[in-house]
Order: C-alpha cells, then sequence, then structure tokens
C-alpha cells in the first residue's frame, strides 16, 4: 500500500485556483510524479498544485515545500499555493505550530519563501528577487533584452500575439502584452503550443495581459504543466515586473485574474510583494485504494 493511502490533506484555493495541501513533516515519504499525477486525476483531491510540506532542511526556516503540477512535474515556486501553506501552518488544527508575528519563512528549490498574515485570510508572500537574464530564465538562445523576446503565434505579417517579455520568478514566464480582452484569445489553443515551444528549454508558463490603467491589469493564464488556470500568483508577479520594466505601470498594480484579484508590489530592493486571500474549502484523506494501480 502507498505511504499515501489514508493520509490527511487540506482543499483550498488562493484565487480561484485548486490547491492541495499534504503535510509530511516526520516523515522521510516523497511523493512520485506518478502519485502526484493520481491524486490530480481524482475529483475528490483534484488541484492545480499540490503543496507537499516537508520538515525543514535550512536552520532556521519553519518547512521545505515541494510543488507539483497535475502533470507530475516539479515547480520551483507557486504564490497562491504559498499563502495556502502559510494559512495551514499557522491556523489549521492539525498542522499549525507557534509561529511569530504570524511570519514564516517557508523553502523550495527556488530558495527561501516569507510568508507575512495581513488579516485572518489575507497573507503576503516575499516572491524574491525576478530573474530577468536570458540564461537565468532560461531561454534557448542569448536575447540581450529579455523585456521584448522575438517570440509570434500567427501570419509572420499579421501575428495574432508576439514579442512577449520573459521573466522567472522561479519559474519561467512569457507574457503577451494586448490592447484587447485577453478573454478574446484563445488561450487553451496557443497555451500548449507555446509553453514547450523550443525557446523554452524548461518549458514555460504563458501568460496574455492587458494594462487597464496605470496601476490595474486584467491577466489569463496557461500554467506550465497544470494548463488554464484561474490564478498564478508567480504570473502576476512576473506581469508586473514585466509591464513596470516597459514603462506601462509604475511599480505596483492590482492584478485581476478569473478567480480573483492580488496585489503586487516590485520593490525598490527588488523584491516582488504579492498580497492575496486564501480560501479553505474542506479536507479529506486519500482513498485506501487510490494508489493501488501504482504498486510494485
Amino acid at each position: 500500500m502507498s505511504p499515501l493511502a489514508e493520509r490527511r490533506f487540506l482543499k483550498m484555493h488562493g484565487a480561484g485556483n485548486a490547491i492541495v495541501v499534504l503535510d509530511l513533516r516526520g516523515t522521510s515519504i516523497r511523493v512520485t510524479p506518478a502519485e502526484a499525477r493520481t491524486i490530480a486525476a481524482d475529483a475528490h483531491s483534484h488541484f492545480d498544485q499540490l503543496m507537499v510540506v516537508h520538515d525543514p532542511v535550512t536552520p532556521g526556516t519553519d518547512a521545505f515545500m515541494r510543488i507539483y503540477n497535475t502533470d507530475g512535474s516539479e515547480s520551483g515556486a507557486c504564490g497562491n499555493g504559498t499563502r495556502c501553506v502559510g494559512y495551514a501552518l499557522l491556523d489549521d488544527p492539525a498542522m499549525a505550530r507557534p509561529a511569530e508575528n504570524g511570519s514564516l519563512m517557508l523553502e523550495t528549490k527556488a530558495g527561501l519563501v516569507a510568508v507575512k498574515r495581513v488579516t485572518d485570510r489575507s497573507f503576503t508572500v516575499d516572491m524574491g528577487q525576478p530573474r530577468l537574464r536570458w540564461d537565468e530564465i532560461p531561454l534557448a538562445e542569448p536575447f540581450p533584452d529579455t523585456r521584448r523576446i522575438e517570440l509570434q503565434v500567427g501570419p509572420i505579417d499579421d501575428p495574432i500575439l508576439h514579442s512577449p517579455a520573459a521573466v522567472s520568478m522561479g519559474n519561467p514566464h512569457a507574457i503577451f502584452f494586448v490592447e484587447r480582452d485577453p478573454d478574446t484569445f484563445d488561450l487553451g489553443r496557443i497555451g500548449p503550443l507555446l509553453e514547450s515551444h523550443p525557446i523554452f528549454p524548461e518549458r514555460a508558463n504563458i501568460s496574455i495581459a492587458q494594462v487597464t490603467g496605470r496601476d490595474t491589469i486584467k491577466l489569463r493564464v496557461w500554467e506550465r504543466g497544470a494548463g488554464l488556470t484561474l490564478a498564478c500568483g508567480t504570473a502576476a508577479c512576473a506581469t508586473v515586473v514585466a509591464a513596470s520594466r516597459l514603462r506601462m505601470i509604475g511599480r505596483a498594480a492590482r492584478v485581476a485574474l478569473p478567480g480573483g484579484e492580488l496585489s503586487i508590489e516590485w520593490r525598490a530592493d527588488d523584491h516582488v510583494l504579492m498580497t492575496g486571500p486564501v480560501y479553505l474549502e474542506g479536507e479529506g484523506t486519500f482513498a485506501a485504494d487510490l494508489f493501488a494501480g501504482l504498486d510494485g
């Protein structure tokens, strides 16, 4: 029997996207890609991101997080999921441990992430510094200016989308800025084509963004390894950074996604802060036979 069978999880969302939080502290259990895909495929535990909490690795941190997409691949960052983990570690009766001033320091494979409670169900996550060099994002070939890279969709003389900005927030993002409503683009068709484009050796999150005011942006996202999503915190962060670099906005904006709104600030110290809500939908346990097909 899988060691995950009958283990408790929380079902949450950060701004509409489905988050499952699984606590494996005190164990040596690691979720395999096949187990992550199985959890995602079950209606009871379906997720956009699976946030697995492990014992701390670095002294001074509260936990180490592994982040899984629905296809079983791992991600280095998930802002909406991190807010959910913050709530779980501060408020859930089975997971919570004492913390000073409602603050936590979490760690992922992409680095340290600070989380702080703002209100009862709102948290700010320090997403760290954006990575803007082509080899940090990474891109497959040099681009001296990643504010606009050479990539387009559609006919060469009349492309549907072209010249996206490229940014990494612990995971790669390509952001296409458009003048009309992002809902008018078929991102469900465009997204998977661009996610695996050769220019992105680690694949990429694909966003379509419309700057609607000096501090407001409308955004839709195709998430790498997950597909169309109601919200993506790292995409919102990457979009504000990219729009600011292009002087389309200042250094802060409210980003409207299909699942809700996030507030993003790119501070003068180069750190990107994301503030948004968390919602607890309920809890469950993985069925004893959920992973039966994976045995052996």
